[in-house]
């Protein structure tokens, strides 16, 4: 299946790569032996609406498609 993302969702790649090198990638190893959840990086990808993805705007999320969530 081809097909191009959209402008928006180039931008919350770009935004979800981001993070993820700066927060996630520096303490995956730890959480992974630990076993500990990340409640403050779970509480900043919120912040930052990527816990609501594919929540309609009327209750909050950002009402946007599957694909846009998986990015």
């Amino acid at each position: 299946m081809l097909f191009e993302l959209t402008d928006e969702q180039k931008m919350i790649q770009d935004m979800a790569r981001k993070f993820a090198e700066r927060e996630i990638k520096p303490v995956a190893a730890e959480l992974d032996r630990t076993h500990r959840h990340p409640e403050e990086i779970v509480r900043q990808m919120g912040e930052l609406g990527l816990m609501g993805v594919t929540i309609p705007e009327e209750y909050g999320g950002a009402g946007m498609d599957y694909i846009s969530y998986v990015l």
